[in-house]
C-alpha cells in the first residue's frame, strides 16, 4: 500500500519504529551502498533524536550534544525571507542556492559524500517551501556526482502537503525516503524507508547491516492499512491541498494585513507557519534566535495568550505553526483562525 503511493522506483520498504530510526537507516543503508563516509544536510532543519540524525539537523536543537564534525557537513538551503544569497526573487533564490552547494560539493570532495538529507518542504525549522526547481537542482547534483539523496518526508508525507509526499510537487524522486507520522496518523509508534532499486540490489548482494525488535510491528501496521485506507476513501491529500488554497493561506494572509507583527506568511497545504518579527522594514524576529529566559518572553506571553483561548500552538522561535488535521473543518478553521486575531495584538504590542 504505501509503495503504491510512493515515487516511482522507490520499491521497497523497511519498517522502523519512527522518523528519527528512519533517517538512521537510511543514512547507514547510502554509506554502505557507496562506501562514503560523509552526509550533507541543510542548516534550519531537523531531522531526528538520535546520534546520527540529531548530528543532521541544522538547528539549535544540535548544539547541546554536537560533537563537531561527526561525518556532516551542513549547508544553506534557499530561504527568500532571510535570504543568505541576496536574492530578491524565488527564481534568484534557488539558483543562487544550488550554486552554493554544488561549490560545497566541491570542496567537501564528491567522492567523500555518501548522501545529502534533505526535508522536502522544511518542517519544525521554520516551514519553508522549496522555491520551483530546487528539488530538481539537488537531484541533478546528486546523480552528477554519485550522492545518494535521501528525501526525509517524517514531517511532510502521507497528504501534509496536499500531495503524498512533498517530492511529488517536482516531481522528484529520491534514492532513498524516510516516513513515520502520518503513515498512521500516529496513533501507534511506526516508520521506515522507500529503499530505490539500485540500493536495495546492494543488499540483495550482502546482508544489510542492522534491524529493528519492533520493525513492522503487526499493531503499528494496522493503524496503517486503516489510516491509508481512510485516506484513499476521503482524498486527504486533494483536502489538505483545499485547506490550504481555500481556507488557511487565505485567512493568514487577512491576518497578516491586520497585525503588524506579522513579518511573513508562508506554507504549503496543511503545514504553514506565521513568523514574527518587531519590524517588517527590518525584519527584526520578534524573539532571537534560540532565545531562553527573558529574552524570550514574547512568544511565552503569546503561547499562553492562545492556551487560555483553547488553541494548542507549536512555537518556535519566533513562529507560530499551523498544522492541523488534514480533515480539519472549514469552521473548525475559521474558529482557530478567530483566536489567532484576536492572540496576535499580544506579537503587535512588541512591534517597534
Amino acid at each position: 500500500m504505501i509503495v503504491d503511493v510512493a515515487p516511482p522506483g522507490l520499491n521497497h520498504v523497511m519498517f522502523t519504529s519512527g522518523g528519527t530510526e528512519a533517517i538512521e537507516h537510511a543514512t547507514r543503508m547510502a554509506r554502505v551502498h557507496t562506501g562514503r563516509p560523509k552526509l550533507l544536510a541543510a542548516y534550519r532543519s531537523y531531522h531526528g533524536a538520535t546520534t546520527t540524525s540529531m548530528a543532521l539537523t541544522g538547528d539549535h536543537r544540535r548544539w547541546p550534544v554536537d560533537a563537531g564534525a561527526a561525518g556532516v557537513v551542513h549547508f544553506f538551503g534557499p530561504y527568500l525571507y532571510r535570504s543568505e544569497f541576496n536574492s530578491s526573487t524565488p527564481s534568484e533564490e534557488c539558483e543562487r542556492a544550488l550554486a552554493h552547494l554544488e561549490h560545497v560539493i566541491t570542496l567537501e570532495g564528491p567522492s567523500t559524500i555518501a548522501a545529502l538529507v534533505l526535508e522536502s518542504v522544511i518542517g519544525g525549522s521554520g516551514v519553508i517551501p522549496p522555491p520551483p526547481g530546487y528539488l530538481e537542482g539537488v537531484r541533478e547534483l546528486c546523480t552528477k556526482h554519485g550522492i545518494v539523496y535521501i528525501a526525509d518526508e517524517v514531517m511532510v508525507g502521507f497528504g501534509r502537503t496536499g500531495e503524498w509526499f512533498g517530492v511529488d510537487h517536482g516531481p522528484t524522486p529520491p534514492d532513498l525516503m524516510a516516513f513515520a507520522k502520518g503513515v498512521n496518523s500516529g496513533y501507534v509508534p511506526l516508520g521506515g524507508i522507500l529503499v530505490g532499486d539500485a540500493i536495495y540490489e546492494t543488499f540483495v548482494q550482502r546482508p544489510y547491516p542492522g534491524g529493528l525488535t519492533y520493525a513492522g510491528h503487526p499493531l503499528a501496521c494496522a493503524a496503517a492499512v486503516g489510516t491509508l485506507q481512510a485516506m484513499h476513501e476521503e482524498d486527504l491529500a486533494a483536502s489538505a491541498a483545499r485547506l490550504g488554497n481555500d481556507v488557511l493561506g487565505p485567512g493568514l494572509r487577512a491576518l497578516a494585513e491586520r497585525h503588524p507583527s506579522v513579518g511573513e506568511v508562508r506554507g504549503i497545504g496543511a503545514l504553514w507557519a506565521l513568523e514574527l518579527v518587531r519590524d517588517r522594514t527590518t525584519r527584526e524576529p520578534l524573539v532571537p534566535y534560540a532565545a531562553t529566559g527573558p529574552s524570550a518572553a514574547p512568544m511565552a506571553r503569546f503561547t499562553a495568550a492562545c492556551l487560555e483561548r483553547g488553541l494548542v500552538v507549536f512555537i518556535f522561535g519566533n513562529r507560530i505553526n499551523v498544522a492541523p488535521p488534514l480533515n480539519l473543518s472549514d469552521a473548525e478553521a475559521t474558529d482557530g483562525l478567530a483566536i489567532l486575531d484576536e492572540v496576535l495584538s499580544v506579537a503587535d504590542g512588541y512591534v517597534t
